[in-house]
């Protein structure tokens, strides 16, 4: 493979599972080289298989069946892989034309021999290798079995059973599991390959809930019963397209599906489904929507069933109204209508919809310290947009004053300056925050130090973290601020934040305590006092000389 280089895999996998790839060099074990593709097991915490593989003209990618490796991420056991077969100066564009010459001869061999020949050989297969032998007899159960038969085999497939321990499947035993079940699915397409349509599509009806009951009792953190439920669900359309069902029964199992919550494992959209449910179909499944909304206007599966019917139809209203029937008390709701009735080209309405989640959740206990902050941002954009410039700003203020934070601060500073009111809307703002910070809250020192900062207000900033309080990473702003104009204050504070990291160990706590030093250097430095920097560098060395990694990067810095 062209792109397999040290170089491409360090770059492929980065700095962490490059380096930790190295230390599983000897745990790669049968290394085979195909014609573009490359393969391995890796001993790690269990045993994996890895394959590197040429990808046309995007290069060099990889597959591990590794939890990390199934994220799609290029893990260690690719780079222990990739790093085997450079290590032992294989000629890999020869091994690959072998590789290629030995499939044509196979092809060749195969091709060549008689149907008797032909059966005996996969005979003596299948009664060597009995995974072989169980995905043979699956297909032919597929193709010539009895329904009866079939359900029964697909039945098995979907057991947690026999790899349930007390009744639940664990983590260790969850592939092993999904991959039997993987192998239910294959089941049901085959019988639709074998004009065998509507028996499949029974069976997936059934291997829906019998996979959704055993989704219950299986640890499926790596998501694989998810895939397995989205590849039935493709299996179930093919199904249903090879051999339609009647629309008013497809109908009622579409709208059964969408309204159980316990379905959530396999995503049926009843809109997949529209060109065979056709004119009646669509009108079933409308009824039974509203029947059920009308039923429970708060339920998650009826509002969403309600809303997606309505978009399709285009019928805004009933948007609206599915929406308005169960309202969130922080106005998110509002907001979502808003948003739709503009999509629809109804700004005033939208408009209105915004306004009123506003003050309803004025009403509420909270005020708007509870409000959903992306309706105070729709609205004050929209108040912009209309030179209502006053409202953005009234709307901002409270905002403020309800939710006292940097972010909304920044916010009504926005509003203000574009209004030509920030001078007097910034004391104000101000006075709330030295109010909090008088009454002895820690929280409203902070934020009036953080807002300050913000303003390059910087001697207020500091004054203000002298009397109210600040924390470190807010001192260490504040010195790096003020070196130049105040080199003694900022020298103690790098020096009161140092101390500690004296005392504790890491890279990450060296190249800190290096970055407080250098800041450090430079305060002695305008101070006129470098040999004292001098002086506390050579105390630090000596106490801490057993630290290799920070004397080196003392080193480096020339400290």
């Amino acid at each position: 493979m062209d792109g397999l280089t040290e170089t491409n895999l360090r770059a492929l996998a980065g700095a962490r599972s490059f380096e930790r790839g190295l230390g599983y060099l000897d745990a790669v074990t049968g290394v085979q080289i195909g014609d573009g593709w490359i393969s391995a097991t890796v001993h790690g915490t269990e045993r994996y298989g890895a394959e590197l593989s040429q990808d046309g003209p995007e290069g060099m990618t990889g597959t591990c069946d590794c939890p990390y490796g199934q994220e799609g991420n290029f893990c260690k056991h690719l780079v222990a892989l990739g790093l085997t077969v450079l290590a032992r100066g294989d000629d890999l564009p020869r091994r690959r034309r072998t590789a290629r010459k030995r499939a044509r001869s196979l092809d060749a061999w195969l091709s060549g021999l008689s149907r008797d020949e032909l059966l005996a050989l996969v005979r003596d297969q299948v009664a060597e290798d009995r995974h072989l032998r169980r995905r043979l007899e699956l297909r032919a159960a597929s193709a010539t079995g009895e329904p009866a038969e079939v359900r029964a085999l697909v039945r098995e497939l979907l057991d947690i059973g026999p790899f349930a321990r007390y009744g639940y499947v664990e983590y260790a035993d969850a592939r092993a599991y999904a991959d039997q079940a993987g192998q239910a699915v294959s089941m049901i397409r085959q019988l639709t390959g074998s004009d065998r349509a509507a028996d499949a599509i029974d069976l997936a009806w059934e291997a829906m809930n019998l996979l959704a009951r055993a989704a219950d009792r299986v640890d499926d953190s790596d998501g694989r019963l998810g895939d397995i439920g989205a590849d039935l669900a493709d299996a179930h359309r093919a199904a249903c397209r090879a051999a339609p069902p009647d629309p008013e029964a497809l109908a009622h199992w579409l709208a059964d599906r969408a309204l159980d919550d316990a379905a959530d494992l396999i995503d049926i959209d009843p809109f997949d489904y529209e060109d065979l449910l056709g004119a009646p179909g669509m009108r079933i499944l409308r009824e039974r929507a509203v029947e059920a909304w009308r039923a429970n206007r708060t339920g998650w599966a009826e509002k969403d069933l309600m809303r997606r019917l309505a978009k399709a139809g285009r019928d805004t209203d009933t948007v609206i109204a599915v929406h308005a029937a169960d309202l969130a008390p922080n106005g998110h709701t509002h907001l979502v209508i808003a948003r739709e009735l503009e999509a629809a080209g109804r700004p005033g309405e939208a408009l209105e919809w915004a306004e009123r989640g506003i003050r309803n959740v004025r009403e509420q206990e909270q005020g708007l310290a509870a409000v959903d902050t992306a309706l105070v941002d729709h609205l004050c954009d929209r108040y912009t947009e209309a030179d209502r410039l006053t409202d953005a700003v009234a709307l901002r203020r409270d905002h403020f004053a309800a939710r006292r934070s940097l972010l909304t601060y920044r916010q009504l500073r926005t509003a203000a300056r574009t209004a030509g009111r920030w001078p007097t809307e910034r004391e104000n703002a101000l006075a709330l925050l030295r109010a909090d910070a008088g009454q002895g809250g820690r929280r409203g020192g902070s934020v009036l130090v953080d807002v300050l900062l913000d303003d390059q207000d910087i001697d207020a900033a500091w004054q203000t973290a002298a009397e109210t309080g600040a924390h470190d990473d807010q001192w260490l702003t504040l010195a790096d601020r003020s070196r130049t104009a105040r080199p003694a204050d900022a020298l103690t504070v790098y020096r009161r934040l140092a101390e500690p990291l004296t005392g504790q160990t890491g890279n990450a706590v060296y190249e800190r305590l290096v970055g407080l030093l250098l800041s450090m250097r430079d305060c002695h430095h305008r101070l006129g006092t470098p040999d004292a920097f001098t002086a506390y560098a050579a105390d630090l060395r000596a106490a801490h000389t057993r630290k290799r990694n920070l004397m080196r990067l003392m080193d480096e810095h020339g400290l």
